[in-house]
């Protein structure tokens, strides 16, 4: 049987998750291996050093810098307050004192008779680090962070905004063709992952964001709906760390696109259930594809817990026979359908040149003919 590999996406009703949560620095580990968490349970902890806030206290005091460090009210180490007196000349005849205040709370941390600076240390910043999915912690980095590991529902999409966050799913459309609109947003949907059939649109968004939704998951996007959005046009090639208030997640692409009736039929069927999504995206090396990831439990493990094996034994970004397929390119952008034939010589396409084809059986009954390079593989 003919058999080709492409770049695929993952929507599948189960698999095995890990999750590695690290620390940007070292730090504290706040859970054990074996231990049972949450998507909101703080896993590990540090404080990274706060702002350097650097100050001419020799040109304030209008003295010589190695005369500084007799004319510090302060000591090295010293805990001072925004705008607490620092430093003081000696005046005239004890009259016409200046003095160097503070310029933040913070700990005198240096001063310099060379430069005649001094620098005030800000507070520290605190950074902790969430398990973004519930599970079982399988193994602790010391120092570091954790492996949390769980059996999920896992759905990737094409493009998302904004960062990690989690909440109950609300079902907002009832078809995977209709589009999501302000009509659609309640305020019962506050702190949910809100779910759309084809398009959201800037009003669904707007209102989305003011009841406090945590993410919207739907079909598609109007390129220039999501530029209002954001307020400027996104220049590189990665995503995630916008602070837009709510994450955005597109599962087929850009436009009136409708969610493929797989994706949306999973995720009703687990519709109230709590998921973790993340809006990153990065389409150049190292790809990372926003997901969906809904944690199963007990009910759906069934008897084994382990991992469920793929269909028939399919490897991941398999082309053969049978393996559902999504076009993404035109004139056939969007359309879902199944592989019916992997033909082995190269056919000549409308541009004249010649490319590896593959015949695709859509989900409306026609057959179809496109290069290998214009599918994706929908896993799972």
């Amino acid at each position: 049987m003919a058999k080709a590999f492409t770049p695929g996406l993952t929507v599948t009703a189960r698999t095995t998750y890990r999750a590695r949560r690290v620390l940007p620095i070292t730090g504290d580990v706040l859970v054990a291996r074996g231990a049972q968490v949450n998507a909101d349970t703080v896993v590990a902890q540090t404080f990274m050093e706060g702002d350097a806030f650097p100050m001419r206290a020799a040109n304030i005091l209008s003295a010589n810098p190695k005369d500084l460090p007799g004319l510090m009210l302060k000591k090295l180490g010293d805990t001072v307050a925004k705008d607490e007196p620092i430093a003081r000349s000696k005046g005239i005849f004890g009259m016409m004192k200046t003095e160097v205040k503070s310029a933040a709370d913070g700990v005198l941390e240096s001063i310099s008779d060379a430069t005649g600076m001094v620098i005030i240390r800000g507070p520290q910043h605190p950074v902790a680090v969430q398990a973004y999915v519930s599970g079982e912690v399988i193994e602790v980095i010391a120092g570091e962070g954790v492996v949390i590991e769980n059996a999920v529902a896992l759905i990737q999409g094409i493009f998302g905004v904004s960062g990690e966050t989690h909440g109950p799913i609300a079902m907002a459309n009832a078809a995977a063709g209709d589009t999501l609109d302000e009509a659609h947003i309640t305020a019962a949907m506050k702190g949910c992952v809100v779910i759309g059939g084809a398009r959201m649109t800037a009003a669904a968004i707007k209102k989305a964001k003011t009841v406090g939704a945590a993410a919207i998951v739907s079909g598609g996007i109007d390129d220039q709906d999501l530029r209002d959005f954001l307020g400027h046009d996104i220049g590189v090639a990665v995503t995630g760390s916008e602070r837009t208030g709510i994450t955005l997640i597109i599962t087929e692409g850009f436009g009136d696109v409708a969610m493929a009736a797989r994706t949306f039929k999973l995720l009703a069927s687990h519709a109230g259930r709590v998921a973790s999504v993340n809006g990153a995206t990065q389409i150049r090396a190292g790809v990372m594809r926003p997901e969906i990831v809904i944690p199963l439990d007990a009910a759906h493990h069934g008897s084994g817990g382990g991992p469920a094996a793929a269909a028939g034994g399919a490897v991941a970004g398999m082309l053969e026979i049978g393996t559902s397929v999504r076009v993404i390119r035109d004139p056939y952008f969007g359309v879902l359908g199944t592989v019916a034939a992997l033909p082995e010589q190269p056919a000549v396409l409308g541009s004249g040149s010649r490319a590896r084809v593959l015949e695709v059986a859509t989900v409306d009954g026609s057959r179809i003919t496109v290069p290998r390079a214009n599918v994706e593989v929908i896993d799972g």
